[in-house]
């Protein structure tokens, strides 16, 4: 690999057939992709919108600490609802939850104001768009000055906001999303975007050249390669007979999306901004190597790889900023993700009835685990064994045939 080659790599220009000039790309400026252009490039939305509504539809329970390690839901808190049902008297949880989740991903910090009732517990979390918040470090503390769309500014506390951080940056207060960090695989997908928009608008299928048999003037070309355009440009004139004047010959040039190996680069596109997320890319219908079989690993690892690092953030968030320090020794909130991660029904059930014969497992939670009605007594009935003789079968078994 040339210098060359390797140092436009690092930039997300890597070669891709004849995509552009020469074989590379076509470069958009640094300016061009923001979490809105960058929502263009359909992988990058899959993938934000994957990670955000997984996330925002597990349920996120407060619970209360028991004896013995032993636990309840605290549905009798204040926080609990707020969690689990609204957020505020405008959003459900899962709206609140859902955008919170994609500011952090595309803009790599999410904000919420928490309001407290006057016993200071908290009663209501309201979103505040991260373009609009400023935060500073003092020698009291970080302080969050955001503007409210009406041109008046607010100053919170560091204890009423809600602050979710993707990887936290060098000053160790912001965090920085991914597409801040690889701007150029962003830039390298909406090019790429461009050109198949380009090619189909100006009609993939009469791509060549005009031959004439004499100079023409300049006023002359204009005007042939206006009618042309007029004519048979755009996916609307596609298949559209041609009609040539007497002398002039079209001549289709042998290049087709294939051979410039668009359709390739597309998909590698879906990979890498599959990366920068770190989502598999079968969660973003890429079907490329899916099946039955790896299906359900791939949505373990899309749990354990992908999600997370993002659940953890926001359980910490919520102890560390909705709890008191009395509140953090008797409650805790956490998201129940055993439904992602319970396989099919075959080896639920294994895994159950391993679980319950080796006693650490009551059938009454297993049942909870599926939703399933929990009946008296289910903790105490006991595996009857038979011991009647089998019945024979009706037909000598392979033993029986050998024997004899």
């Amino acid at each position: 690999m040339s210098i060359i080659t390797r140092a436009l790599s690092l930039v997300g220009l890597e070669k891709r057939s004849t995509i552009g000039s020469n074989g590379w790309p076509v470069a958009l400026s640094a300016t061009s992709v923001t979490p809105t252009t960058a929502q263009s490039v359909s992988a990058v939305y899959a993938c934000v919108q994957a990670i955000a509504e997984t996330t925002a539809s597990l349920p996120l329970i407060l619970f209360r600490r028991g004896e013995d390690g032993d636990r309840e839901r605290a549905a009798d808190h204040p926080l609990y609802r707020v969690l689990h049902d609204m957020a505020n008297p405008e959003q459900t949880a899962l709206e609140f939850r859902e955008y919170m989740q994609a500011a952090v991903l595309l803009k790599g910090n999410a904000y919420a104001r928490i309001e407290r009732g006057n016993d200071g517990q908290v009663r209501a979390l309201w979103p505040i768009n991260p373009d609009n918040v400023q935060v500073q470090r003092t020698g009291s503390g970080l302080v969050y000055d955001y503007s409210d769309g009406k041109g008046a500014m607010h100053r919170l506390l560091a204890h009423e906001v809600l602050h979710l951080r993707h990887r936290l940056g060098d000053d160790g207060v912001l965090g920085i999303g991914p597409i801040q960090v690889a701007r150029g695989v962003v830039e390298l997908a909406q090019a790429e975007n461009e050109h198949g928009r380009n090619t189909f608008t100006n009609g993939a299928k009469l791509l060549g050249v005009l031959k004439v048999p004499s100079m023409l003037k300049p006023e002359q070309r204009t005007a042939i390669a206006a009618s042309w355009a007029s004519q048979h440009a755009g996916g609307s004139n596609s298949g559209r007979t041609a009609i040539l004047e007497s002398g002039v010959e079209f001549q289709p040039l042998s290049m087709s999306l294939e051979d410039a190996s668009w359709i390739e680069a597309r998909k590698l596109s879906v990979i890498e901004v599959c990366r920068l997320f770190r989502c598999p890319p079968l969660i973003v219908q890429s079907m490329e190597s899916a099946n039955y079989s790896n299906s359900v690993e791939l949505a373990r690892q899309f749990v354990t790889m992908t999600l997370r690092r993002h659940l953890i953030a926001w359980e910490q968030a919520i102890a560390a900023k909705c709890l008191t320090d009395a509140g953090r020794r008797t409650y805790f909130a956490e998201h129940q993700v055993e439904g992602l991660l319970r396989g099919d029904s075959v080896n639920r059930a294994q895994f159950y009835a391993s679980a319950i014969e080796s006693g650490w497992m009551q059938p009454s939670y297993a049942a909870r685990l599926e939703n399933m009605p929990i009946f008296a007594g289910i903790d105490d009935a006991k595996t009857v064994e038979s011991d009647s003789t089998p019945a024979p079968l009706p037909y000598p078994s392979k033993q029986q045939e050998a024997a004899a």
